[in-house]
């Protein structure tokens, strides 16, 4: 949802009655908390990227596999008439800023929407007509100023205790800002990565527990137990902490794997094996990292994680990743940014993702275009029209 489609039209002349939203102003309170960015509860955005992206590589994979995917996505433009081969809109999409392209722009806006449930686009206008360029804002430096009404008047973005305030009062908006849904927040977006973040705990949890059993060798723990002489079984002072330097520097970690022990004194080892149920972490780290991809809408077999047999193949998995996952994600940013550039350059258009123009659907489309012109109830532009493409130029 773009949040500049839901407010009222600037430059509007001032009548004596305005209507509003009637809960405009009850949202405008609601969301004082919310200042300062993305409310996670119990989590912070910070936290989220670091363990769930930066320190998690299933949640690396989903988001980045997303991301690259969608921002490969060749992208139309057209407006009701006819699709357009050059316009000035498809030459800024081209180089949006003298740092990225298309792809590393919308790569980086996917990214954004994916990790905290908010994108935001800056424009770098000139007095008339279209941006100069286009960059992406961090999610987690935007912090939304709500008016009287309740809708956003101005974006504050902060760096450094340095603050930079976007008015959005005037016309056209500065910023775009695409969100996912949430439920609880009438101005920020709910991400996949907080519906997952159990799951990421868990499957973090896991690794770090397998990494503490490869610093022991690998082994189950076990006992060492004292009988002394005379019956004691309390080792002194000196003997303890003798045995547990011993201990660290000669039989723990992986060069150490193996080494036998010397045990003198009335010392005896004793292993402990894991019960069945201690055995299962291996099981539950797999369960979580599916859990994971299941938050992102990543098929688990594209991943390589075992026991999904939720699809017949890879390639019905991709498919389906496809369908169910980037394109949705895609169509719905194309079209907010077309709708926000729209009003830049005063001229309706539109941008979609050009589905015949994606391999992973190639099956699909050869099925829809051999039904398509094998109906010959359907008139030539009426074929032309169900599979999406503009009427022909009359000559």
């Amino acid at each position: 949802m773009v949040m500049q489609f839901f407010r009222r039209g600037a430059g509007a002349a001032v009548v004596a009655e305005q209507k509003a939203s009637a809960t405009g102003r009850v949202i405008s309170l609601a969301a004082g908390t919310a200042r300062g960015g993305a409310v996670w509860s119990p989590r912070d955005l910070g936290s989220l990227m670091r363990q769930g992206f930066t320190g998690n590589p299933i949640g690396f994979r989903c988001v980045k596999l997303i991301a690259e995917a969608a921002a490969a996505l060749p992208l139309v433009c057209q407006d009701a008439e006819r699709r357009y081969e050059m316009h000035p809109v498809i030459d800024l999409m081209r180089r949006p800023n003298p740092g990225q392209g298309r792809a590393e722009l919308f790569e980086a806006l996917y990214g954004q929407i994916l990790l905290s449930g908010n994108g935001y686009l800056e424009a770098v206008v000139p007095e008339v007509g279209l941006p100069r360029e286009l960059h992406v804002l961090r999610a987690d430096r935007i912090s939304i100023v709500p008016g009287a009404d309740g809708w956003p008047v101005a974006y504050d973005y902060t760096v450094a205790g340095r603050k930079h305030r976007f008015d959005m009062a005037g016309h056209p908006d500065p910023i775009c800002h695409i969100k996912a849904f949430h439920p609880q927040d009438d101005h920020y977006g709910l991400s996949p990565m907080q519906a997952a973040a159990t799951a990421i705990d868990v499957h973090n949890a896991a690794s770090s527990w397998s990494k503490a059993l490869l610093d022991n060798a690998a082994r189950p723990s076990g006992a060492i137990i004292y009988k002394g002489v005379d019956g004691q079984g309390a080792l002194s002072p000196d003997q303890y902490d003798r045995l547990v330097s011993e201990m660290e520097m000669h039989h723990q970690g992986a060069r150490n794997a193996g080494r036998p022990m010397l045990l003198e004194g009335g010392l005896d080892w004793k292993p402990m094996g894991f019960s069945p149920s201690d055995m299962e972490f291996h099981a539950t780290k797999q369960a979580a990292a599916r859990e994971i991809a299941v938050a992102f809408g990543v098929p688990p077999m594209l991943l390589g994680i075992p026991g999904d047999a939720t699809y017949a193949n890879y390639q019905e998995a991709h498919r389906a990743f496809y369908r169910l996952t980037v394109l949705p994600l895609a169509t719905r940013v194309a079209a907010a940014v077309a709708y926000w550039l729209s009003s830049h350059l005063g001229q309706g258009i539109e941008l979609r993702p050009d589905l015949d123009q994606i391999p992973a659907l190639a099956a699909e489309r050869d099925q829809q275009w051999a039904r398509v012109g094998a109906a010959s109830f359907l008139s030539e532009a009426e074929k032309r029209a169900a599979l999406g493409l503009q009427p022909l130029a009359e000559a």
